[in-house]
C-alpha cells in the first residue's frame, strides 16, 4: 500500500461507501486515467446527515481554470446522493512562497501594506449588495458575535435588507447565538444550471449564513490558510445573497486570513471594532485597527462591550473591567466611538436562547444602546461616502 492509498483509506475511514463510489466516478483533471481518489486529489471529506463538503487540492498555478472542475464535482456528487454538495479548491506551497487565493490564484501578501495595492474587487462576489460593514476585535471573547447580529437587527428593524455572514470558519458562534443551530440551509441549481447554489436562512428577516451550518458542531475543522479563504470566497459567491442594502460579516478575531481575504476580495465599506475596557483587550483592538487602517479599509468606529455591569435587582453600575477605556483609545487613535454596551443577565439570557435583543415586534431593555450605535455606524458610513 502506497503513502497516497494508505492517506485515503485514513481519510475516507468515516465516508459511506455510496459517497466513495460516487467519487471514484470523477476523474482527475489532468490524468482521465485516475479519479480523484486514487490521485490523491481529495484533502478533506465532510459528510453529514443532508450536506457533503469535499475539499479538493490542486496545483496553485492551474487553480484559476479548474472552476468547472469545482462545479462538475458538486453537480457529480449531488446526481449520486442528492445531497448538498459544496467542494472547495484549496493549493498549498511551500513556506516560502506567497498563498495563493483558491478562488483567483492571485497571491495573498502576508504584508498588510502590500496588499493595500492588491485588487480589492472579485467580480461575482457579493455585487448586489450596496455595503458591507464587517465586524472585527483583535481578540476572541469580547462580545463581537452577539453585536454583530444586534446590530443586522437594528438595521433590518430599520427596513433595510439585511443580511449577516458568519466569517469564523474555525469557531462560528453564528448558527447557536440565532437559535439555528441544526438547521441545514437549501440548495438549488443557478439560473443559467452551472452550479450549485446555497439558500441562506431567515433569522428575523436577516438572511444569515455560516459554515457552522453545514458542519457539525463537534467537528473541528483543520484546515489551513488557503482551504479558509476558499470557503469564506464560496460562502459569499455561491450564496443567494440576492439584493442587500447591508452585509453585516462577522469576522474571526486577530488578523489574519480572513480579514486579508476580505480586504482583498470584496470592497468593504468599512469595519466596527468591538472591544471591552480591560488594557489587554484594547492593545490586540488597536492591532485590528492597525491592519484595516493598512489594506484600506475605513474604520467606522469602536464599540465598547461589557462597558460596565448593571446589577437587575438595583440598576447600580459597577465598572469591573475598567472604566471608558475603549472610549479614550478611540480618542487617541482618532477613530470615531460608537457607543458602549453594558454587561447584564437580559443580554446574555436572550444571547443564550437564540434570541435577538432587536425584535420588529418588541422592545428590549437596552435595545436603544444597540440603536445608538447602529445610528452612529451609518453616519460616520455617510461621511466616509462623502469623503471618497
Amino acid at each position: 500500500m502506497d503513502k497516497t492509498e494508505f492517506k485515503m483509506n485514513d481519510l475516507l475511514h468515516d465516508t459511506s461507501a455510496d459517497l466513495i463510489a460516487a467519487l471514484k466516478t470523477i476523474p482527475t483533471p489532468d490524468n482521465i486515467e485516475q479519479n480523484i481518489i486514487e490521485s490523491g486529489t481529495i484533502q478533506n471529506v465532510i459528510e453529514d446527515k443532508d450536506s457533503i463538503t469535499i475539499i479538493l487540492q490542486v496545483d496553485p498555478e492551474k487553480g484559476p481554470s479548474l472552476e468547472d472542475f469545482r462545479q462538475h464535482v458538486e453537480r457529480e456528487i449531488y446526481t449520486h446522493l442528492h445531497k448538498k454538495t459544496t467542494a472547495i479548491l484549496t493549493a498549498h506551497r511551500s513556506y516560502n512562497d506567497n498563498l495563493s487565493s483558491p478562488a483567483s490564484g492571485s497571491p495573498l501578501s502576508t504584508d498588510p501594506l502590500k496588499a493595500k495595492r492588491q485588487p480589492k474587487q472579485e467580480r461575482g462576489l457579493l455585487d448586489n449588495v450596496k455595503h458591507i460593514i464587517a465586524v472585527a476585535s483583535g481578540k476572541g471573547g469580547v462580545g463581537k458575535s452577539t453585536l454583530a447580529i444586534n446590530l443586522a437587527a437594528c438595521l433590518a428593524k430599520q427596513g433595510k435588507a439585511t443580511g449577516l455572514l458568519d466569517a469564523d470558519i474555525y469557531g462560528p458562534s453564528v448558527p447557536r447565538l440565532t437559535g439555528l443551530l441544526g438547521q441545514k440551509p437549501e440548495g438549488g441549481v443557478h439560473e443559467n444550471n452551472e452550479y450549485q447554489t446555497i439558500q441562506p436562512l431567515d433569522y428575523n428577516g436577516l438572511k444569515v449564513m455560516s459554515i457552522g451550518f453545514m458542519v457539525a458542531e463537534e467537528r473541528a475543522l483543520i484546515w489551513r490558510g488557503p482551504m479558509v479563504q476558499s470557503a469564506l470566497v464560496q460562502l459569499m459567491r455561491d450564496v443567494e445573497w440576492g439584493e442587500l442594502d447591508v452585509l453585516i460579516v462577522d469576522m474571526p478575531p486577530g488578523t489574519g486570513d480572513a480579514q486579508l481575504t476580505m480586504a482583498q476580495k470584496v470592497p468593504l465599506s468599512g469595519v466596527v471594532i468591538v472591544s471591552t475596557p480591560q488594557d489587554l483587550a484594547l492593545a490586540d483592538a488597536r492591532k485590528g485597527i492597525a491592519m484595516f487602517e493598512k489594506v484600506g479599509v475605513p474604520i467606522l468606529g469602536i464599540i465598547e462591550n461589557m462597558s460596565y455591569f448593571q446589577c437587575p435587582s438595583c440598576g447600580e453600575r459597577s465598572h469591573i473591567f475598567g472604566n471608558g477605556g475603549a472610549k479614550e483609545q478611540a480618542h487617541k487613535l482618532n477613530v470615531p466611538f460608537l457607543g458602549e454596551i453594558p454587561l447584564h443577565l437580559s443580554i446574555q439570557e436572550n444571547t443564550n436562547k437564540g434570541q435577538s435583543l432587536i425584535s420588529e415586534n418588541h422592545t428590549y431593555e437596552f435595545e436603544n444602546l444597540f440603536q445608538t450605535c447602529t445610528e452612529n455606524m451609518l453616519q460616520n458610513l455617510k461621511q466616509q461616502q462623502k469623503e471618497n
